[in-house]
């Protein structure tokens, strides 16, 4: 079990955002195999409407041995999202149906001007 690590993403309205974790423990990449993902944005913790929902192959990519968690969010996603702070976090699901909250934090976006 690993405590969650706070991670706060800005997103830019209108573009793409791209990044990649290496999750590690002790220096040793965590083994990621037969995990799944997901991640929430919402207004606040207890909102109920979700912004934004990704998943594995849906804006999430888990790199198996090498530990990786790679989040993808197409510039139609964030233009859908409006401008302003938010709260998210990522989860990964065991096969065995044990759930590790990752990461947590503010998720930013950044107004658009340029349409």
């Amino acid at each position: 079990m690993i405590n969650p690590g706070t991670y706060n993403i800005t997103v830019w309205q209108g573009a793409d955002y791209d990044k990649t974790f290496t999750v590690t423990q002790g220096g040793t990449a965590l083994n990621w195999s037969g995990y799944t993902a997901r991640m929430q944005v919402r207004d606040s913790s207890d909102a109920t409407a979700t912004l934004l929902s990704l998943t594995n192959g849906s804006g999430i990519t888990l790199g198996g041995t090498a530990g990786t968690v790679a989040l993808a969010i197409t510039a139609a996603q964030s233009t859908a999202i409006p401008a302003g702070s938010y709260a998210y976090d990522l989860e990964l699901v065991s096969s065995g149906l044990q759930v590790t909250r990752l990461l947590q934090g503010a998720f930013t976006v950044s107004g658009n001007v340029t349409r």
